[in-house]
């Protein structure tokens, strides 16, 4: 298979997408943060120093999605339509489980806008609890799902 960001000569490039149709895409990243469940019950009955920790990763989430491109250096930047995050307390890890949902009608994908949402949201309900518990530990970052362009429908196995 070859990598479509390196030339004939192996420099790194971004890749032409003009000539791709505009399609609507979507993309679906998931990931979590586990923790103690004293840092958990934080979360769960709001009383974290920092304040509503799941509102501000939500909000991160979104500005991360819409800056992927100055992040990511041969990322285009992308007119995104939507940005959805969803961070739900699971005592089953314990921790929050995270998902980013981002569209975009475009020439190009979604995932790493979404990928990017998960991480930066994950990074803040780190930041925003660290001085309570500095074991806790962000993982199981992946795409979950895309959707549209020539490549069609991915969905990860569960």
């Amino acid at each position: 298979m070859a990598l479509t960001h390196f030339d004939a000569e192996g420099h790194a490039h971004m890749v032409d997408v003009g000539d791709k149709p505009v399609t609507d895409r979507i993309a679906t990243a998931r990931g979590w943060v586990k923790m103690s469940p004293q840092t958990l019950d934080l979360i769960v009955k709001g009383t974290a120093k920092k304040g509503d920790v799941l509102g501000v990763a939500r909000l991160a989430g979104i500005m991360g999605a819409k800056r992927t491109a100055d992040l990511i250096p041969l990322c285009h930047p992308l007119p995104i339509t939507k940005v959805s995050l969803d961070l739900v307390p699971d005592d089953s890890l314990p921790g929050v489980r995270l998902e980013a949902t981002v569209k975009t009608s475009g020439q190009t994908g979604v995932e790493m806008e979404a990928l990017t949402a998960v991480t930066t949201a994950a990074l803040t309900v780190y930041d925003m609890l660290k001085a309570a518990d500095r074991a806790m530990e962000l993982g199981g970052i992946h795409v979950a799902l895309k959707d549209g362009g020539k490549s069609g429908r991915y969905e990860a196995q569960q």
